[in-house]
């Protein structure tokens, strides 16, 4: 499916989430409410949840830290 066939392109719940979050960290709405029509609200919140524990997983690793550790830092929490 696409232009060709005269139907709009169909998106995945992962491509709508990775979409929608880096529109979202470039303060880009226009594009983030764009990429939240793509797919339900339900099946973009599973991709973005998924998208963050897979950016926690990746960052942890990185920094040999442990993921609790990782998410804490982000969001600016004090240590546990």
């Amino acid at each position: 499916m696409g232009a060709a066939s005269g139907r709009p392109r169909q998106h995945n719940l992962f491509e709508a989430a990775a979409a929608y979050v880096a529109a979202c960290a470039e303060n880009d709405f226009e594009r983030g409410a764009e990429a939240s029509r793509w797919v339900s609200p339900e099946a973009l919140s599973f991709g973005v949840n998924e998208l963050a524990c897979r950016a926690v997983i990746a960052l942890a690793r990185e920094r040999d830290e442990s993921p609790q550790t990782v998410a804490r830092t982000l969001l600016g929490l004090p240590p546990t």
